[in-house]
C-alpha cells in the first residue's frame, strides 16, 4: 500500500528486454536506506518488487501484463521516474490509499499555466473508468496523489502546485505524454458493492445495497 506522495525522482539507468518482459535498473538514493530485496516500490505508480539492491540503485522485473497495461514500456535510459516505498503501518498518511495497481493509461491533452498552478487535462484510455474519477475526488497519476479539479466524462483535469512539480516527474509532461492512472480504491469498492449482483438462486434473485436492505438490517 502506498500514499501517492513521491519520495524521490529516480533515473532509469538500464533496460533489459526479452519480448514483453523487462528488467529495469533504477538509480536512486533517498529511498535506499532501508530497501531490501523483496520490498515493494511504486515505480511511476506501479507496484514492483525489488529484485536486486546495489550501490545507488535497485532493479525490478516487469511482466508482460504490466508491460502491456502501463507506460513502463515507453521508458528509455535517462527517464525520470517517481519512486515511493510501501507505507509503514505507523507512518503518517498524507495522500490517499494507493495500491500501485494501475487501472489504465491516459494521454495528456493539454497543459495550461494558471498563475501559480499548472492545469493538466488527461484523457483515460478506458472511458468506462471515468465513473471512478469525480471532481474533488482522488486520482493517482504516475504515482502522484492528486485531486481531480474537474471532469467532462472524456477528460479529467488536475491542478498542480509548484512544490509537486518540483518534487515529481510531472514537470516533464507535455501534450501527448502517456501516464499511468489509478482510480480511488474506495470509489471502486463502493461502486462494486452498490451494483446489483445475481445471486444464482431463483429464491433470492438479484441482490444489492438498497435503502430497504439497509433499513431491514438496522443501518438506516
Amino acid at each position: 500500500m502506498f500514499t501517492g506522495l513521491v519520495e524521490e525522482i529516480g533515473i532509469l539507468e538500464r533496460i533489459v528486454r526479452q519480448g514483453e518482459a523487462m528488467v529495469l535498473s533504477i538509480k536512486a538514493s533517498a529511498i535506499m536506506d532501508d530497501v531490501r530485496i523483496g520490498d515493494s516500490i511504486a515505480v511511476n505508480g506501479v507496484c514492483l518488487t525489488a529484485t536486486r539492491i546495489g550501490d545507488g540503485g535497485f532493479s525490478v522485473d516487469v511482466t508482460p501484463q504490466t508491460y502491456r497495461h502501463t507506460n513502463l514500456a515507453l521508458l528509455k535510459p535517462g527517464s525520470y521516474i517517481n519512486l515511493e516505498r510501501a507505507m509503514k503501518a505507523n507512518g503518517r498518511f498524507g495522500g490517499h490509499l494507493v495500491q500501485g495497481h494501475a487501472d489504465m493509461t491516459g494521454s495528456v491533452r493539454r497543459i495550461i499555466k494558471e498563475q501559480n498552478a499548472v492545469l493538466i487535462d488527461i484523457a483515460p484510455d478506458r472511458p468506462e473508468m471515468s465513473a471512478y474519477i469525480i471532481p474533488q475526488g482522488s486520482v493517482t497519476v504516475d504515482g502522484v496523489s492528486l485531486t481531480v479539479a474537474d471532469t467532462d466524462g472524456e477528460c479529467f483535469r488536475v491542478s498542480i502546485i509548484p512544490h509537486t512539480l518540483s518534487e515529481t516527474g510531472l514537470a516533464g509532461l507535455k501534450a501527448g505524454s502517456v501516464v499511468n492512472i489509478e482510480c480511488d480504491i474506495i470509489g471502486k469498492y463502493v461502486h462494486a458493492l452498490l451494483k446489483p449482483r445475481e445471486s444464482g438462486t431463483a429464491e433470492s434473485g438479484t441482490r444489492g445495497i438498497s435503502l430497504d436492505m439497509l433499513t431491514a438490517n438496522g443501518f438506516a
